[in-house]
Order: C-alpha cells, then sequence, then structure tokens
C-alpha cells in the first residue's frame, strides 16, 4: 500500500521545494507538478510531490492522519 502525506510548501528553489508535513520540514522534489508556489498544498510521496490539493482537502487528510496517530497512541499508552 501506498500513502501519500499532505503538505504544506513554505519555499521553492526549483526543481525542490520545502513543505511542512505533519509540522515537520523537509525538501521534495516538485518536477511532477505545474507552476508550484509558496502557500499551496500537495500531496507527497516517495520524496516527490505528486498533485496540488486544495485547503479543505488537505484538512481533511490531515485530521484523517491525527486521528490515526492518536488511535495509535492510546494503543500504546
Amino acid at each position: 500500500m501506498c500513502i501519500a502525506v499532505p503538505g504544506e510548501i513554505i519555499d521553492l528553489f526549483p526543481p525542490q521545494a520545502r513543505v511542512k508535513l505533519m509540522g515537520v520540514e523537509t525538501t521534495i522534489n516538485i518536477q511532477l507538478i505545474e507552476s508550484p508556489k509558496i502557500g499551496e498544498y500537495v500531496l507527497v510521496h516517495g520524496g516527490c510531490a505528486i498533485e496540488k490539493i486544495n485547503r479543505a482537502y488537505f484538512d481533511d487528510l490531515f485530521n484523517i492522519f491525527i486521528s490515526i496517530i492518536d488511535e495509535d497512541e492510546k494503543k500504546d499508552g
């Protein structure tokens, strides 16, 4: 199973960008998306932005990941 993580572009230096993924900043490749801009949201898989997404979809995915993390912490705690 492959998982893409939602992120926000915070800096650009083509062909790469700095993104914030679940509160962690990292550098990714942006060659697969058209005209990326700071402040846009993307899905990241394997170190590459694979698709632009809107804020509502970003929020939905972010909340899903948070609920998964919270549920996992309950099991461990």
